[in-house]
């Protein structure tokens, strides 16, 4: 039986996981697990958010900063994920909020024994933990590829994270103009704060030749997809693409 995350987002075979939602100011999290969990859901992120605007509003810097900061040993852990990410992908802490949310809220589901496998997706930002493969489509605004090709991530690399980012879709910030910039690494923060850095650089299909030079400089990204108008790029050994 196949579902799909907000009619665009991810496919994935196999018996049936519940979807729900839980929403808190910015973050709007689609959730899959073996059950409907979203009360306990809704404390976890709500539980995170606060720890996170806490540090915000003394640290004014974090929110509005493009370059990576300092590492502050006591910043709240999903804060100091952020500034890993960034660290790693030489962007601001901001760039990794939504991967580095969807993680924490799914970790904490499952430490707590709520669940086995969790899906947590927070606007096109995933964190996968599943015991099967899972296929992640890949929208890409007006491209004619949209929707049409999608990863398949397989289960030995889970728990994971798979993070795009857009030029021209969505209202994050983007410097650049890809129609869908993919991030595959095992670490969801890492993967949110890559393809926004990655982004940021494709101006035009032209930019694409020069991506592998540039992801070879970067360690530990399991794969990283781009879609640019009809053009696409794929690397990394881990990156399988399937059509849909």
């Amino acid at each position: 039986m196949n579902f799909e995350l907000r009619s665009y987002r991810t496919k994935m075979g196999g018996p049936s996981l519940v979807p729900f939602r839980v929403v808190y100011r910015e973050s709007d999290l689609l959730i899959l697990a073996e059950k409907e969990l979203s009360q306990e859901a809704f404390k976890t992120l709500l539980a995170i958010r606060r720890d996170l605007e806490d540090y915000l509003s003394s640290h004014p810097a974090f929110l509005k900063s493009l370059k990576p900061l300092p590492i502050d040993p006591e910043a709240p852990a999903v804060a100091y994920k952020m500034f890993l990410a960034a660290k790693r992908a030489r962007v601001g802490p901001m760039a990794a909020v939504a991967g580095a949310i969807a993680q924490e809220v799914g970790q904490k589901l499952l430490q707590e024994g709520l669940c086995q496998e969790i899906v947590v997706e927070n606007g096109g930002d995933i964190y996968l933990s599943l015991k099967r493969d899972a296929t992640v489509a890949i929208l890409a605004g007006k491209s004619p590829l949209s929707g049409k090709v999608g990863i398949k991530v397989k289960k030995r690399l889970m728990p994971c994270g798979i993070c795009t980012s857009s030029g021209t879709v969505g209202h994050s910030l983007s410097l650049g103009r890809a129609d869908a910039l993919c991030v595959l690494a095992k670490d969801t923060a890492f993967a949110d704060a890559c393809a926004t850095a990655l982004a940021n650089q494709i101006k035009s299909p032209k930019d694409l030749k020069k991506l592998p030079k540039i992801l070879l400089q970067i360690p530990d990204l399991l794969g990283v997809v781009c879609i640019v108008d009809e053009h696409l790029l794929a690397w990394g050994k881990e990156i399988r693409l399937v059509n849909l």
